[in-house]
């Protein structure tokens, strides 16, 4: 296998506790280092692994894992794990995997999963839209698809998602959380293949030209897979659109690098909003 042959890759670094005298890695971590790609390949395709399966009316179990072994990683490695979905059959998957450093080889793997009905265990025949995401992806096809609209058509999936982020997760009194400018705002949801909402924001026009983003909010399980940036740029694309010159918005401490990466310039003194340290930022819209 060569690099070339993966299109998802998961890196990581080895510590010194996964390591024996001689600094190199125990056998049994490699299974580790795959299984852990493994949850970062479901990410990849946007799909939140627990709510994507409630919804396949399913679970993936391994059926067969088989390692093998060309030469050692070290203490200190910086290792790519590359994966593939290389075969989808009636109700089985299997996974091909491969560790390398730099360019060299090191370890290779193939993960056997059966889907079946979680109470039983017993087997199913892989769900249609599943396959499709998984073939999909593979052939590099985009697993997200953004739209923009009004509060009447995605009203219901982007209170969804800001409930769970805002109400549930970050514990925002509900009575904060909305208000009435959901009515005239343009609402922006992202949506995986399987028709979740997995991401959203909201565009008001707070004074001519200057365009306000607001209510981003990315599923908990997928964020760092560049939801948050799609929506943001879906709305800034209107706002651009329109005519607007300038975009603001209040931005979570937390998430600041987040919106200084694209381009966001804080301004002003700290505040506090809703219980949270926020910081108005903004950037022109050129």
């Amino acid at each position: 296998m060569k690099r070339q042959d993966f299109r998802f890759f998961h890196r990581l670094r080895v510590r010194w506790a996964e390591v024996d005298m001689q600094k190199i890695v125990f056998n049994a971590h490699y299974l580790m280092y795959f299984d852990t790609a493994v949850a970062d390949y479901w990410r990849a395709i946007a799909l939140p692994y627990e709510s994507a399966m409630q919804r396949l009316d399913g679970d993936l179990y391994v059926k067969k894992a088989t390692v093998e072994f060309n030469a050692s990683a070290r203490m200190d490695d910086r290792l790519a794990i590359g994966l593939k979905c290389a075969r989808i059959g009636n109700s089985s998957m299997t996974f091909s995997g491969a560790i390398f450093r730099g360019d060299e080889l090191l370890v290779t793997c193939e993960l056997v999963y059966v889907f079946a009905d979680p109470a039983s265990q017993t087997s199913r025949p892989v769900p249609q839209p599943l396959r499709e995401v998984l073939t999909g992806y593979e052939a590099g096809n985009d697993v997200v698809e953004v739209r923009t609209g009004r509060w009447e058509t995605f009203g219901r999936d982007a209170a969804a998602m800001r409930t769970e982020v805002f109400v549930q997760e970050q514990r925002i009194p509900k009575e904060l959380e909305w208000d009435d400018a959901d009515a005239s705002a343009l609402h922006a949801v992202a949506y995986n293949r399987l028709g979740q909402p997995v991401a959203t924001g909201r565009l008001l026009q707070s004074e001519a030209g200057v365009a306000r983003v607001g209510r981003m909010a990315v599923d908990r399980v997928l964020r760092g897979c560049g939801l948050g940036e799609r929506v943001l740029l879906a709305l800034m694309a209107v706002a651009r659109e329109r005519g607007d010159h300038e975009a603001v918005l209040h931005a979570q401490r937390s998430a600041e690098s987040f919106y200084a990466r694209l381009g966001y310039v804080a301004r002003g003194a700290v505040f506090e909003e809703a219980g949270i340290e926020h910081i108005e930022m903004a950037r022109t819209l050129d």
